[in-house]
């Protein structure tokens, strides 16, 4: 059975590292690169701000994923199969390495590994947001791999 390999990838330089670490460490498993659209980014508020601002800053948000996504798996020389999420990053990678959803309502089969960078946010929106990569190191019910 061919092994499932979730990679987490933010747009940081390091994300794209991990993916490229994944890609050669298991070159026959199955990657698939996920980003997690994190909605505590939107500055707009539900409440505030002008009619269909939301929609707005999701419509830029989801543009930013796929480019994201794209960027990352043009840097490697394989198939990588992609997924964007929205949700808060640790639980969001979580739920997903566990196969507790799949965009239609639906088990996913989980994932047999986790890899993701040991830093994609730095400064103080680490400090108050914690760092992911600890939360999925903590709770990952599967290996984790968190590349440097």
């Amino acid at each position: 059975m061919t092994e499932r390999i979730l990679v987490a990838v933010d747009g940081s330089e390091e994300a794209a590292e991990a993916l490229r670490f994944a890609a050669e460490e298991w070159p026959d498993a199955d990657l698939t690169a996920l980003h997690v659209i994190n909605p505590a980014d939107s500055t707009t508020g539900a409440e505030g701000g002008f009619p269909g601002a939301v929609d707005q800053w999701y419509d830029s948000a989801k543009k930013r994923g796929e480019r994201i996504l794209a960027d990352a798996t043009d840097r490697v020389d394989r198939d990588v199969a992609t997924r964007l999420e929205v949700g808060r990053p640790t639980t969001t990678i979580l739920d997903v390495a566990a196969g507790d959803e799949d965009g239609e309502g639906e088990d996913a089969e989980p994932f047999d590994h986790v890899v993701l960078a040991s830093r994609g946010r730095t400064g103080l929106s680490r400090v108050v947001l914690g760092s992911v990569a600890e939360g999925v190191v903590r709770r990952a019910e599967v290996p984790v791999t968190v590349v440097r």
